[in-house]
C-alpha cells in the first residue's frame, strides 16, 4: 500500500472507470461490495453485454453493494458515491464535468459499449482518472490506457482473472501502475481516493 505522503502527493481524482467482459458479473460484485456508500468519486462502469436483451446488471449489483447503482442516462450528471453502468448497444462516454454521454457510434474491437471509449473520454474531460481492467476476452481497454495516463490517471489490473485476456493486453502494454488480486482492487480504490 502507498504510505500518506504519497497518497497525499497524488493528484485529486475525478472519477473511476472499469471495463469488464467475461466473468465481469462475479468480479464487480466482489470490487463494489469492498467500497464504501461515502465513497468520494463517482464510478462508470463498461461490462460487455449482450446488445438485444435488456440488462439487469445494475439491479443484480444494487444488491451486493450499499453504493447507489444505475444504468446510464444520457446528460447525467454523475455524483460520488453512485455506479453507472453502460446499457446494451450504447458507448458510455464522459463528457466535461463529468456528465455522462451515451452513443452509438460504431463499434470498437467489435464491442459496443466499449472500453476503450470510455477511459480515452474520461481521461479527455473529466481526467485524472483512475482506470481498472477487469476480468474478460479480447483486448478492449488496453487502447485507452495510454489517455489515462497522459493525463495523470492511474491504471490497475485484476491479476489471476477467470478470463485473463483483457487484463492480460492492458499489462502487456507496460501502463499499468497495480496489477492486484480482485480481493484487493477496493481497497487500492478507497486509498487512491483518500484526498479527492
Amino acid at each position: 500500500m502507498l504510505d500518506s505522503d504519497a497518497v497525499r502527493s497524488l493528484p485529486p481524482f475525478k472519477i473511476v472507470v472499469i471495463g469488464a467482459s467475461a466473468g465481469g458479473l462475479a468480479a464487480l460484485g466482489i470490487l463494489l461490495a469492498r467500497l464504501a456508500t461515502d465513497f468520494p468519486v463517482p464510478i462508470a462502469v463498461v461490462q460487455h453485454l449482450d446488445p438485444h436483451r435488456q440488462s439487469q446488471l445494475a439491479d443484480i449489483l444494487s444488491r451486493r453493494t450499499t453504493l447507489i447503482v444505475k444504468e446510464a442516462v444520457d446528460a447525467d450528471a454523475m455524483a460520488k458515491g453512485t455506479v453507472y453502468i453502460a446499457p446494451p448497444g450504447h458507448h458510455l462516454l464522459i463528457s466535461r464535468g463529468c456528465v455522462a454521454t451515451l452513443t452509438e457510434t460504431a463499434r470498437v474491437h467489435f464491442v459496443r459499449p466499449s472500453v476503450d471509449r470510455l477511459f480515452e473520454s474520461a481521461a479527455d474531460s473529466c481526467g485524472p482518472a483512475i482506470a481498472v481492467v477487469l476480468t474478460g476476452t479480447g483486448a478492449d481497454g488496453a487502447g485507452g490506457l495510454a489517455a489515462i495516463k497522459r493525463t495523470g490517471g492511474i491504471t490497475i489490473a485484476q491479476n489471476l482473472a477467470s478470463f485473463p485476456g483483457m487484463p492480460q493486453s492492458a499489462i502487456d502494454t507496460g501502463l499499468i501502475d497495480f496489477i492486484l488480486p480482485l480481493e484487493d482492487i477496493g481497497a487500492r480504490l478507497s486509498e487512491l481516493t483518500r484526498w479527492s
